[in-house]
């Protein structure tokens, strides 16, 4: 099945446009009132309620007793889990760690001859939940992505959630990057039901700070329902791919990374930016014959006949213009001079440049997070980062000269606003006797 091949207009980018906000999760309202219902449910009712819809949505018998995975679980876990997978989630989370560490920050103080000091405090939170998807399909890497910034920011604990199968087991390999990557406990609870638990807390599972972690649906609605009872990492949508590309590109990689991302689901959305008829044409046979060999060959056909695009554009400046406004997920830049045209992009979630970077590289391996910002919100949203698992506290002390040199100032600012109590809170330091 090939991709549409389209001449761009106004009209035609406002049509895309139109056909990429349809995916976003604030368009799903109408599971809202069910994942608020379950979420009631958890907070009044605790654990009884998080062991009824368990049994209700994953078939599974959980209790106070088996809700939590214990050590001879995880042991068990590697003596089921592919070894060479074990060896691999191993190299990838050095290189994950490495990345991460550098974006720690210290905190600091600076102070004056005036007698000032004024600084800024670095905390890292206390308690983390991560959730992780469970269901048709195991993510290891996610596990890594998630709990790893958070290990390197000093969460003293991360707390993982995650849906049991029927058996009751959760995924060997999930387990495993669980456990390399540093999570204090996991509870086998997912959906709706796991955000509103480490939201809220219930006798088992402990109350958190912040959650973070991908999910279907109900689990974005939840997330988004509890905000503000705890931070969250953000709403995720379906997956994208944004690809620039001249005629200089291959178009064989450019179709294998076009379709990376549309096997993710129905939803997930493929483009490609190209000032080259030729290469659109090239990019659009090798699609098709690549979407006949694939094992999820009936979800990338889905994806790319609703949310598969080649557009072709008059140069790659152009190119870059619609990109900054669609600001993707993932953009990979194959040109003849990727550095020079990754310059001029203002969004986008993460950046892969020239033909041997290719978006895989960063889901598994490379070490920036793949955790990113999806539809269109990577113009004010970034990768989850060490900074998501810290708190800053602004440090303010002054000497009585400091703020002998500065309460006029202070007092006619807060007399402005009438507010009279916060000027008198500087008065009070100078009356006579004083």
């Amino acid at each position: 099945m090939p991709m549409k091949i389209t001449k761009i207009t106004p009209e035609a980018f406002k049509d895309l446009q139109d056909d990429l906000l349809k995916r976003s999760p604030n368009n799903y309202t109408e599971y809202a009132d069910a994942v608020q219902k379950i979420i009631d449910q958890v907070r009044s009712g605790g654990d009884k309620a998080v062991f009824d819809l368990t049994r209700q949505f994953d078939k599974t018998q959980l209790s106070a007793d088996n809700i939590r995975v214990t050590k001879e679980e995880i042991d068990e876990a590697y003596g089921m889990a592919d070894q060479e997978l074990v060896g691999i989630i191993r190299r990838a989370l050095v290189n994950i760690r490495t990345y991460h560490e550098k974006q720690k920050r210290s905190s600091w103080f600076d102070s004056t001859p005036e007698g000032t000091i004024l600084g800024q405090k670095i905390t890292p939170m206390e308690k983390v939940g991560v959730y992780v998807p469970g269901g048709k399909a195991a993510y290891p890497s996610s596990v890594l992505m998630n709990i790893v910034p958070a290990k390197v920011a000093g969460v003293s604990k991360i707390i993982m959630t995650t849906p049991p199968g029927r058996d009751g087991r959760v995924n060997p390999g999930t387990l495993v990057a669980a456990n390399e990557a540093g999570a204090d406990e996991i509870y086998k609870v997912g959906g709706a039901q796991a955000i509103a638990a480490l939201a809220f807390g219930t006798e088992s599972v402990p109350k958190v700070d912040k959650i973070v972690g991908p999910g279907n649906i109900f689990v974005a609605l939840a997330k988004k329902s509890v905000y503000g009872f705890v931070s969250i990492d953000s709403i995720a949508g379906p997956s994208e791919i944004l690809v620039i590309a001249d005629k200089t590109a291959n178009p064989r990689y450019v179709a294998a990374d076009l379709l990376s991302q549309a096997e993710h689901d129905e939803l997930a959305c493929a483009i490609l930016l190209t000032d080259s008829e030729k290469l659109a044409d090239e990019v659009n046979k090798e699609i098709a014959g690549f979407v006949s060999q694939l094992s999820r060959r009936a979800i990338i056909e889905k994806s790319i006949e609703n949310y598969g695009h080649i557009l072709i554009v008059s140069d790659i400046d152009e190119a870059v213009e619609i990109a900054n406004d669609i600001a993707p997920e993932h953009m990979e830049i194959i040109t003849e001079n990727p550095f020079e045209v990754m310059t001029k992009v203002r969004n986008a979630g993460a950046i892969f440049l020239g033909e041997h970077s290719s978006e895989p590289l960063g889901d598994y391996f490379a070490g920036p997070n793949h955790i990113l910002p999806t539809n269109g919100t990577a113009r004010f949203f970034s990768p989850l980062s060490v900074d998501d698992f810290v708190k800053k506290s602004s440090i303010i002390y002054y000497s009585r000269k400091a703020l002998e040199r500065d309460k006029d100032d202070i007092i006619e600012f807060a007399e402005a606003e009438s507010l009279t109590a916060h000027a008198n809170s500087i008065k009070v330091r100078f009356e006579k006797g004083e």
